[in-house]
Parts: C-alpha cells; sequence; structure tokens
C-alpha cells in the first residue's frame, strides 16, 4: 500500500496539494494574461477577472469542500484520542471544528463573489477565512500539546506552534496595511502613496495563506492511523 493511501492520509494531501495548485495555476494565469502585476498582488486580484476567476472559484470551492472534510476527520480523530485518555476537553475540540468550518465558509463566499464585482461581501468572506483559519490553527496547535505524547509528536507540535506564531504575526499587518490602502486597480504604480501599504499587505496575505497549507501538511502523519465509516441504520 502507498504511503499516501493509509488510513485518511489522502485528505490532508489532496488539501494542501489542490490548495497550493489554486494559488499558483491562478497566479500564473494572471501574469500570463497581464491582469495581474508581477510582484505580490492579492491572492484574490488573482481571481478577478475571466477566465482565471471561473478557475478560481471552481477550486477554491473544491478547496473549502476537502478543508471541511480533513477538519471534521481531525475533529473526530482527537474525539476519539479523548475517549481513551481524557487529555483534551470536549469543548476545546468542538470550539476548533467551529473555526474549522467558519474559515472553510469564508473560502466559499470568497470563491462565489468576486473582489472586483462584489466588495464587501468578498472582503467579509476573506476576513472570516482568515480570521477563524488563524484561530483554528492555534487551537489545534494548543491541542496538540494537550494530548501529547499520545497524538503527535513533540516536534509536530512545535512545528504546528511555529506555523500558528507565523500566522497570526502575518495577519495583523495584512488587515492594517490594508485599511492604508485608497485604490483598488489591480495595477499599480510604484509611485503611489499607498503602494508600500498594498505591498506588505499582499506579502503578509500569502504567508498567511501558506501557513494553513504548511499547518496542514503537518496531519499527514496523524490521518494515517485511523479511518472513518458511516454507520446506516434504518428504523421501521
Amino acid at each position: 500500500m502507498f504511503w499516501f493511501m493509509q488510513g485518511l492520509c489522502f485528505l490532508p494531501v489532496f488539501l494542501v496539494i489542490w490548495s497550493s495548485s489554486t494559488f499558483i495555476v491562478t497566479y500564473i494565469i494572471a501574469l500570463f494574461r497581464q491582469d495581474v502585476d508581477i510582484i505580490f498582488p492579492y491572492i484574490s486580484d488573482t481571481g478577478a477577472k475571466p477566465p482565471e476567476s471561473c478557475i478560481f472559484g471552481l477550486m477554491t470551492f473544491i478547496s473549502a469542500c476537502a478543508g471541511v472534510a480533513t477538519t471534521y476527520a481531525r475533529y473526530k480523530f482527537v474525539e476519539k484520542l479523548s475517549e481513551e485518555t481524557r487529555v483534551v476537553r470536549p469543548c476545546l475540540n468542538k470550539s476548533a471544528l467551529m473555526f474549522g468550518m467558519l474559515s472553510c465558509l469564508g473560502m466559499c463566499i470568497v470563491a462565489t463573489f468576486q473582489e472586483t464585482t462584489v466588495t464587501i461581501a468578498h472582503d467579509v468572506g476573506a476576513l472570516l477565512f482568515f480570521v477563524s483559519g488563524v484561530f483554528y490553527i492555534s487551537l489545534q496547535s494548543f491541542i496538540s500539546y494537550c494530548a501529547y505524547p499520545f497524538g503527535s509528536s513533540i516536534i509536530v507540535c512545535r512545528a504546528r506552534l511555529g506555523i500558528a506564531i507565523i500566522a497570526a504575526l502575518a495577519f495583523f499587518p495584512t488587515v492594517i496595511c490594508a485599511s492604508f490602502v485608497k485604490q483598488t486597480e489591480l495595477h499599480r504604480d510604484t509611485q503611489d502613496k499607498d503602494y508600500p501599504f498594498q505591498l506588505a499587505s499582499a506579502v503578509c496575505e500569502w504567508i498567511v495563506a501558506f501557513s494553513f497549507i504548511c499547518f496542514f501538511l503537518t496531519y499527514i502523519d496523524d490521518f494515517k492511523l485511523f479511518t472513518l465509516r458511516v454507520k446506516t441504520e434504518y428504523e421501521e
């Protein structure tokens, strides 16, 4: 059996590969069509115009669905682990699940409402995605330490904590710098007064997004250890 076929390992593997491809493919297409500038546009800028907007919307929605499946599988894994060891409080596990689902909902909103079409809805979705995502990986990092040594190794726990810290630190300049950006054009002049703020915000946005991807990479070994089964009961 291949390593990615063990347990539910394919879930985080697919999520990481597909999400990375979503950002990279739409970025390359947008550059090829000269719809965005070469140096660090916002992620949403790469999916603002068709045809890349169609690809971005579809691939982001699939990523959100994969995120829901992965988040729920992680929740059930921690729940089962807690039943046997009592190392993680159920309310903490449920809170992490809630933030994970909210983050995926934010992704769906971002995929549905393009930045240049329905800006307010898009921004709300992006904020929901990033805020909930940071809370989710922070809670999962704490849960990992609570479950140690029954869950992940100490190296994985530290890796998750480090990624969560990077994501949290990068999130604040993403929002703060974005508040100083007055223009919303896809092509910017480097001489604009607010250009440095947009560049800093965009760079930090990419850091936060790929921090989430790196965090799900750490799930791979855990997901090799378990499977989920659906039980059907028929009531007459």
